[in-house]
């Protein structure tokens, strides 16, 4: 069932100044803010969100270049697609339907707009968990062949305007397809009119352009932010859950270093997490188990 088809979400395009967001919104409690990733939308909270809202006020948005939400005009930097812009939209839609202070998770795109959420808007985040992701920074530092084999988009949709386009436009049912069948599970995931939503949002050339310019960004001025913060001595000041896909990359390349939790570590002082099954897509494959991690962690009474 579709977050659209539920009669207790509410749905709204808010406009942050600079792009005109698309949210759905429903449930009661502590405000809780879900993003996506690539090459989803908020479509992949569909079995999450309504759980979510028996504990939570629920936001699942699109975002900025994504789905339903709008392609404002990039710039030679791209930071109309940094991950600090995409989380001054958030903050701009979170503000806007009442909730100054929230929690937020986000998995893979929407796992980084999370965490450039936390660094930026400190006093806005309560708490914080990241899905099937480390900091870009720490990524990009330790690139070799295995990140450009598996995670072809990092590189490939990051190269010069207009050939990631058009092979987004040209083959984003393929893409779907690949991400529902290989991307580290052996389930398959994605039903179908999901996966018609998804690849039709990736077809459309104004966000296919702008999906391409959010990896721009994550290329070049995303890691600027991340280096900035890390000289800094800037850490994420609350409590933060990470998890991540068992025998996935993220369990298996960085083991010798004590895994995703000591790499978080290093970013924030308050972290706990653990590896889980389904591969890169387990909201979607395993929403039942997802939504019960993060409704216990995200309860107010937890610490």
């Amino acid at each position: 069932m579709h977050l659209r088809e539920m009669p207790e979400f509410t749905r709204s395009t808010i406009d942050t100044g600079e792009a005109r967001i698309f949210a759905a919104h429903g449930g009661s409690g502590p405000p809780l803010a879900l993003l996506h990733g690539f090459p989803e939308t908020h479509l992949m909270w569909r079995e999450i969100a309504p759980i979510l809202a028996r504990s939570f006020s629920v936001v699942a948005l699109d975002l900025r270049g994504y789905g339903q939400s709008s392609c404002p005009d990039s710039s030679a930097d791209h930071s109309p697609y940094s991950k600090r812009s995409l989380a001054h939209d958030v903050v701009t839609v979170m503000e806007k339907l009442g909730h100054d202070r929230f929690s937020v998770a986000g998995h893979d795109r929407g796992g980084r707009v999370a965490y450039r959420l936390a660094l930026d808007h400190p006093y806005r985040i309560e708490k914080l968990a990241v899905l099937d992701i480390i900091v870009g920074a720490d990524a990009w530092r330790r690139a070799d062949d295995r990140l450009a084999l598996s995670f072809w988009p990092w590189s490939l949709l990051a190269q010069p305007a207009p050939l990631p386009e058009r092979m987004l436009e040209n083959t984003a049912r393929a893409i779907i397809e690949d991400a529902a069948t290989q991307w580290g599970s052996s389930r398959s995931g994605f039903p179908e009119e999901v996966r018609s939503t998804y690849a039709a949002a990736l077809a459309d050339p104004a966000h296919a352009h702008a999906i391409c310019e959010e990896y721009r960004a994550a290329a070049t001025i995303d890691r600027a932010h991340d280096e900035a913060d890390r000289a800094a001595g800037h850490r994420i000041a609350c409590p933060t859950l990470v998890l991540w896909a068992a025998n996935s990359a993220l369990d298996n390349w960085y083991a010798g270093e004590g895994g995703p939790l000591e790499l978080w570590r290093q970013w924030a002082g308050m972290v706990i997490g653990e590896a889980v099954e389904g591969g890169h897509f387990f909201p979607e494959l395993y929403p039942e188990q997802t939504a019960d991690r993060l409704g216990k962690f995200f309860d107010e009474r937890a610490t």
